[in-house]
C-alpha cells in the first residue's frame, strides 16, 4: 500500500503506548480511524483528540480476547466506512512468571489478549477484506519474544510465538489466492510503553511479587527497567508504516535483535542447546 489517504485503519489497543503512535500516525497519514481498546476512559481521550484535530475517528470500547466484541468492531467498521485497509492487530499484555507458576488463569489471560485477539481480528476482518478485493495490509503485533525464547516469561513468548506462526501462515494463505493484502508482523523489543503494568486493565487474579519466585522477580525488574529506557512508540509507528509502504513482512525495530535471531537459528540447525538470553 502506497497512498494512504483517505483510507480507514483499524487499531486495537489504540489507546496506549504503540497503538496510540500507530494510530496518530494513520491519522497524520490522512487515514480515517476506527479505535479499539479495552480502557474505555484512555480511549475515550484519544478519540477527543482526534476530533479537536479534525480526524475522522471511531471509538469502540473492546476486549479483543472476547469474540463477539470483535466481531461487533469489524460490523461497526464496515458499517460505517464501508472497507477497512489497514488492519493492526495490537492489543497486548505481558506477564513475568516460570512456567510452573503461570495459573491457568493466567495462561487464559494472556493468550486470551495476545493471541486470540490476532486470531479474532483476522476471522472478523479478512473474509470482508477479502470480499471487498481492495487492496490493504495487516499488523499483527507480536514481541522480539515471539522470535527468542526469553526466562521467566512462559506465557508471553508463546503468545508471542504463536502470533508469528499464525502471521507467516496468513501471509502464505493470502498469496494462494492471489489477494492484495499485505500482512507484516511487529517484533519490536524494549519499548517505552506501560506494558509492565498490563494487569491494570486485568479482571479478577492478579501477579503478587510476594508469590513469585527470586528468579521470577528478578527477571520481572529487569524487564520494566528495559521497557523503561526503550525507544519511543513513535519510531515502532514511523518502522510499521516504513514496512506497509514496502510490503515487508518481519518488523524488527533493533538492530541487534538480528544477532539473537540468528544464534537462535545457529542452535537448533547445529543442534545445540538453547543459547541463554540476557536483558
Amino acid at each position: 500500500m502506497q497512498d494512504l489517504t483517505g483510507k480507514v485503519a483499524v487499531v486495537t489497543g489504540a489507546a496506549e503506548g504503540i497503538g496510540k503512535a500507530i494510530a496518530r500516525r494513520a491519522a497524520a497519514e490522512g487515514m480515517k480511524l476506527v479505535l479499539a481498546d479495552i480502557d474505555a476512559r484512555a480511549l475515550g481521550a484519544l478519540a477527543d483528540e482526534f476530533a479537536a484535530a479534525g480526524v475522522e475517528a471511531l471509538a469502540v470500547r473492546t476486549d479483543v480476547a472476547d469474540a463477539d466484541q470483535v466481531d461487533a468492531l469489524a460490523d461497526t467498521a464496515f458499517g460505517h466506512y464501508g472497507a477497512v485497509h489497514l488492519l493492526v492487530n495490537n492489543a497486548g499484555v505481558a506477564l513475568a512468571k516460570s512456567v510452573w507458576e503461570t495459573t491457568p488463569r493466567d495462561w487464559d489471560w494472556v493468550m486470551g489478549v495476545n493471541f486470540y485477539g490476532v486470531t479474532n481480528g483476522l476471522r472478523a476482518f479478512v473474509p470482508r477484506m477479502l470480499e471487498r478485493g481492495e487492496a490493504g495490509h495487516i499488523v499483527n503485533t507480536a514481541s522480539i519474544a515471539g522470535l527468542l525464547s526469553m526466562p521467566a516469561l512462559a506465557a508471553y513468548n508463546a503468545s508471542k510465538f504463536a502470533v508469528v506462526t499464525v502471521s507467516e501462515g496468513l501471509h502464505h494463505d493470502l498469496s494462494l489466492r492471489g489477494a492484495p493484502i499485505g500482512v507484516s508482523v511487529l517484533c519490536p523489543s524494549w519499548v517505552k510503553t506501560r506494558i509492565v503494568e498490563a494487569e491494570r486493565n486485568r479482571a479478577g487474579e492478579h501477579t503478587g511479587l510476594a508469590g513469585m519466585s527470586p528468579q521470577s522477580r528478578k527477571v520481572g525488574h529487569a524487564v520494566f527497567q528495559a521497557v523503561q529506557a526503550g525507544i519511543a512508540p513513535e519510531s515502532v509507528a514511523d518502522a510499521v508504516f516504513e514496512a506497509v509502504r514496502a510490503g515487508r513482512f518481519y518488523i524488527l525495530t533493533h538492530p541487534d535483535s538480528r544477532v539473537g535471531v540468528k544464534i537462535r537459528m545457529e542452535d537448533i540447525v547445529n543442534d545445540r542447546r538453547p543459547t541463554a538470553l540476557t536483558f
